[in-house]
């Protein structure tokens, strides 16, 4: 007798695993609290489907769908972080040539795209095209009273659009259109992961004034305090219509969009995230092959 083996049948279809989604929010120099989410992912051995980022949520999000590890980025952070001479002279390098006359720096008047292309690693490419993971950067057409979406073309040309805060660097053109810092109108993007992905994951850096009401702050920290509020309301609304899975809000309230210099308080404050994320991630994703 012929004996003819037989496919087994598994009782259950094998189910793929999630696929999941990264916000990146604005923040300035608090974004740096970034770094340490994107570690979690290295050290879990997974990678986001989408990373959507507005302001310095989308120039952390270029280096890793660049290809470069959280630890690299991190590196590279405190490379810059902890050189301070270094950092200024390049930046009093870049300074414009109306102010170097002058011998002194305005607020306003920097050229980001310029300031991008000196500070940030090599490891992120000129286009979109050339990133290793799908990215969207969001900024703000000032005029046009909306936000711009783009996920194709000249990638430094969105960085700039998105990270250009208003009264420190001067708006970015892109096609005849002044655009502005993207945390304005999106300032934590996970909207844009909606229907695309199994498991949304935001992080929040937008954070708080900090103080007692004693204290009046002086110009630029009451237009920063202000915006954050503002972005804080916007963000307070789109929650009430939809949430992601996992929402992170780093406590890095006592740091100013511009304590760049204090990137490593900042990542050794955030690095407390990064196993209870760990955690609920990986169980997120258990749930969803269970299911």
């Amino acid at each position: 007798m012929d004996l003819v083996a037989e496919t087994p049948i598994p009782s259950e279809a094998v189910k793929a695993d999630p696929t999941i989604g990264l916000a990146l929010g604005a923040g300035g120099a608090r974004g740096f609290a970034h770094i340490p989410v994107l570690e979690v992912f290295d050290e879990l051995g997974i990678k986001p489907a989408l990373i959507a980022g507005s302001s310095m949520g989308a120039i952390l999000g270029a280096g890793y769908a660049a290809g470069m590890s959280g630890r690299d980025i991190r590196d590279y952070t405190l490379q810059l972080a902890d050189n301070r001479g270094l950092v200024l002279n390049r930046f009093w390098g870049l300074r414009p040539a109306s102010i170097r006359a002058l011998g002194g720096v305005r607020l306003g008047q920097f050229n980001l795209p310029r300031l991008l292309r000196a500070f940030l690693p090599p490891e992120i490419p000129e286009s979109f095209a050339d990133l290793r993971l799908p990215l969207t950067v969001i900024a703000t057409d000032y005029y046009g009273q909306c936000e711009l979406v783009r996920s194709e073309g000249d990638l430094y040309e969105a960085l700039s659009a998105s990270a250009a805060i208003p009264a420190l660097f001067a708006p970015v053109t892109i096609g005849g259109r002044l655009m502005i810092d993207g945390g304005i109108f999106n300032p934590v993007p996970y909207d844009h992961l909606v229907g695309k992905v199994d498991i949304m994951i935001a992080v929040d850096v937008i954070g708080a004034p900090e103080g007692d009401g004693s204290l009046v702050p002086n110009r630029i920290d009451s237009l920063f305090g202000a915006s954050q509020l503002m972005m804080q309301s916007h963000i307070a609304l789109k929650m009430k219509i939809c949430q992601p899975d996992i929402y992170l809000r780093p406590e890095v309230n006592s740091y100013k969009v511009l304590d760049f210099f204090k990137a490593r308080q900042i990542l050794e404050l955030c690095d407390r995230l990064k196993e209870p994320l760990k955690r609920d991630l990986s169980a997120r994703m258990e749930d969803f092959v269970r299911r």
